[in-house]
């Protein structure tokens, strides 16, 4: 992957055609997520076009909170959730290219409660004691990045057995406001049954959230420091974190959820929304734990179609970031539109015949609060769509904004 012609910062959004992209294409975008705001399908968004390194589009639309009648703008925060995945992988490989590691490193080496793990093979409702058998092999580190581990995701977890499981021994499993660490939780769940050996299935897994305490121990130093030092401060991200301040507390975007005919703040549930914000600050989840706005997360992506460089500071090497954009599960996501690298989603040669999807090799991933991102390597476009929604009134702006900005790219 060559570093391209354009620019290695973002440059402005301004009144000049881009050339490469259709303005009134773009207007038609913006027509689209004004009328999904207009019909109340969704609260608010931001949502912003990149091209060869240009903002070509960046707009706010609608509320950032419905009680207060809070209007969205550009520089909101949103919690982007399992888009935290794509950071700490880069983490991860940062200290990989230092030499520090290799891939098929068992992850016990560092962390020695994942030694010996054994697969569930039986269960009872009852109590929810479970009975097990020794995995085939260890836990490697590439096994956490492409969730071929068989560690489970306990609340969020397909299997209703791993929920229990994982609650019974008090796994955290998105976030927290209580004085709780990584690594005490971590060494908690290394205790815990998986669903499958290591490197025979794909299970999405909470296997980023080891590697984020897997970097403390390689690098040591703090998760939060390592991401803020040697990621976010290079690349300017200067409103990306896992707990905010009080400024940045004042431009998170309220989670809203839709139910009885209108949305309404969501309410604390298995977890606290406003976890950012409040409480210990004192848990950093590798796989779901960041806040972020539309053009910090821009600048991370565009690092990445940079081949690895991004405001003078190089990140990671070209050759690198071919081997985190490979196939690396081979078939064990069989028959859809993508396969997965080293934690991005990559678009396959079905995904591109499907249409709207972009270039063979596109990156992509969303997160749990209806954020999303995509970057094509080929048409240098980046695409970000952040929203705070749980459940939907008919929302159709994820599929629709994707495909629409592909139709834009000349």
């Amino acid at each position: 992957m060559s570093i391209g012609l354009h620019a290695q910062v973002l440059i402005p959004a301004s009144s000049a055609p881009v050339k490469g992209m259709s303005q009134d294409r773009i207007n038609r975008i913006d027509q689209m997520l004004e009328e999904s705001v207009q019909a109340n399908h969704i609260p608010g968004l931001v949502a912003m076009i990149v091209k060869d390194g240009k903002v070509v589009y960046h707009s706010a639309k609608g509320l950032a909170d419905l009680p207060s009648q809070r209007k969205m703008e550009k520089d909101q925060i949103f919690r982007i959730a399992s888009q935290t995945k794509a950071i700490t992988s880069t983490a991860v490989m940062m200290l990989w290219e230092e030499g520090k590691f290799q891939l098929n490193d068992p992850i016990s080496k560092w962390i020695p409660e994942f030694k010996n793990p054994q697969v569930m093979t039986g269960f009872r409702f009852g109590d929810s004691t479970y009975s097990t058998r020794a995995a085939s092999r260890e836990i490697t580190i590439k096994d956490l990045i492409t969730h071929t581990s068989g560690i489970g995701y306990g609340m969020i977890d397909g299997d209703e057995r791993m929920k229990m499981i994982y609650q019974k021994a008090g796994i955290i499993d998105l976030y927290t406001t209580e004085p709780i660490t990584i690594g005490e939780n971590i060494k908690k769940l290394a205790k815990l049954p998986l669903h499958h050996d290591p490197g025979s299935k794909y299970t999405y897994s909470e296997g980023l959230d080891v590697l984020g305490y897997f970097i403390e121990i390689v690098s040591g130093m703090p998760f939060d420091e390592f991401l803020r030092t040697r990621i976010f401060q290079p690349l300017t991200m200067t409103n990306t974190g896992f707990y905010l301040n009080e400024a940045q507390g004042e431009k998170l975007v309220t989670v809203h959820q839709f139910a009885n005919g209108q949305w309404r703040p969501m309410p604390v549930t298995f977890y606290d929304p406003d976890y950012p914000k409040k409480g210990a600050k004192a848990f950093f989840s590798g796989g779901a734990g960041l806040s972020s706005t539309a053009e910090d997360y821009a600048k991370f992506l565009q690092m990445y179609l940079n081949g690895g460089i991004y405001n003078g500071k190089r990140i990671l090497s070209p050759t690198t970031i071919e081997l985190i954009m490979s196939n690396q599960v081979g078939d064990l996501i069989g028959g859809g539109t993508g396969s997965y690298g080293l934690a991005f989603g990559i678009v396959n040669e079905v995904g591109f015949l499907k249409g709207g999807n972009g270039s063979v090799g596109t990156f992509d991933w969303g997160g749990y609060f209806n954020t999303q991102y995509f970057a094509d390597p080929v048409t240098k476009t980046i695409g970000i769509l952040m929203k705070q929604t749980q459940s939907g009134n008919g929302d159709q702006t994820g599929w629709k904004f994707r495909q629409m900005v592909f139709a834009a790219v000349e």
